[in-house]
């Protein structure tokens, strides 16, 4: 097997650790030993990398101590992962000094990935769908290095090839794999009046499925699959458009995910809805120097009339003034016809942005790997569940500001 696979740096103890926090350091810690070696830096989610990063940001210094002196951290406890590293970490004053200088010499950390690994050839992971949020700040970890989104796979199935992976993320198709299970495509038709609308918002006219080489070029639809694991004509849920052809098996682009997310009455807000709303509502604090480090919502029923709530959390602190801006925006951002509507007639009440304190979303992935997660499969929620009551305990609790739209009247 080890002729067919990339190799990883860290050995095994540290990638299968009981502590995914004391892994992520000592992956941290044996890429840097063998930073002149690295040819790939890669996660499964772009979510894992920006994370990866965000926490080399704060324990670097521990980092190069570690390597100037050969000894590992008193932090990482576990025994496995410090009899594994502690095996392949000697002293080397001088990489611990080239490590500092190069740290010290970034901009805002610009380019570290580069900077520290400078033989590496590109950034790997998935990075379509809900992780485009993170490509941003991604770029900016990367520097001058491509991103190259991965393959297109779900839990239930393999379901195509990135076969041109020089593209952007947000231009990338994947080619369908035919052998990985059988496809068939449900063709979805806006429905008159909506065709310019966004994607993820529109109530499709659905007709009956078609299999993989009728699929018609420019075409949107749902992806169905049987694979032999025994999934029968399972509904992925996920949106995709035929951009074209690979000898006979269409090249499909990501659009979006098909589930509502956000709905109180005759509204529906989705997954990407609230990436677009967010997004533009971001771009005001750009002038600030900040930058939104992660986000959710929620649907709060409790009260009457209902509202949208939504949760950021912030790499520093915003004014007042900003903040009550962004929050008019994000309402206003918010277009789809059942919303604006909702809003003018007061069936839905004013749009509410609540500020977390630094580490909130540390803390909800921590909730996940309690319960047994994997980090791999971890995907930050986009709409919290009323019922998911610990997450949202976390929230509120975390949560130190609140502001109210005022963009559609008081």
């Amino acid at each position: 097997m080890k002729d067919i696979q990339s190799q990883c740096c860290s050995p095994d103890e540290v990638v299968f650790g009981p502590d995914f926090h004391q892994s992520l350091y000592c992956h941290l810690l044996c890429g840097l030993i063998y930073s002149d070696e690295v040819h790939q830096v890669f996660s499964t989610f772009a979510h894992s990398l920006v994370h990866a990063f965000q926490t080399f940001e704060e324990v670097w210094e521990d980092l190069c101590a570690d390597i100037r002196d050969g000894v590992l951290s008193e932090k990482v406890t576990a025994p496995s992962i410090r009899e594994a590293v502690m095996k392949i970490l000697k002293p080397n004053p001088e990489l611990a000094e080239s490590i500092r200088r190069k740290c010290m010499g970034l901009s805002n950390w610009y380019g570290v990935i580069p900077a520290l690994w400078p033989n590496a050839k590109y950034v790997y992971g998935i990075m379509t769908g809900s992780m485009e949020p993170y490509l941003k700040k991604l770029r900016h970890y990367a520097g001058h290095l491509p991103l190259i989104s991965a393959d297109y796979g779900a839990s239930e199935g393999w379901v195509g090839a990135n076969i041109n992976p020089t593209l952007p993320p947000e231009q990338v198709t994947y080619a369908v794999l035919p052998q990985t299970g059988y496809f068939e495509f449900i063709p979805l038709e806006k429905p008159k009046g909506q065709e310019s609308e966004n994607s993820a918002s529109i109530h499709y006219i659905e007709s009956d499925p078609v299999g993989l080489t009728e699929v018609k070029i420019g075409k949107i639809y749902e992806v169905v699959i049987t694979t032999f694991g025994g999934l029968y004509r399972y509904r992925l849920g996920d949106i995709v458009k035929v951009a074209g052809f690979h000898n006979s098996t269409p090249e499909l682009q990501f659009i979006c995910r098909r589930s509502l997310v956000l709905s109180i009455n005759i509204d529906k807000n989705t997954e990407k809805d609230l990436q677009l709303a967010v997004e533009e509502a971001g771009k005001l604090l750009e002038a600030e120097k900040l930058e939104i480090v992660d986000f959710t919502s929620f649907v709060e029923k409790s009260s009457d009339p209902g509202r949208y709530v939504i949760f950021w959390e912030l790499s520093s602190d915003a004014s007042e003034d900003v903040l009550r801006s962004c929050a008019n925006c994000l309402d206003l951002a918010f277009v789809d016809a059942g919303y604006m509507g909702s809003r003018k007639i007061r069936t839905i009440g004013p749009l509410e942005l609540r500020i977390l304190k630094k580490g909130t979303f540390e803390e909800i992935l921590d909730y996940f790997l309690s319960l047994g997660g994997a980090v791999s499969q971890f995907k930050t929620p986009r709409f919290v569940n009323p019922l998911n009551v610990k997450v949202l305990q976390i929230l509120s609790r975390n949560t130190t500001k609140s502001y109210f739209s005022t963009a559609y009247g008081l």
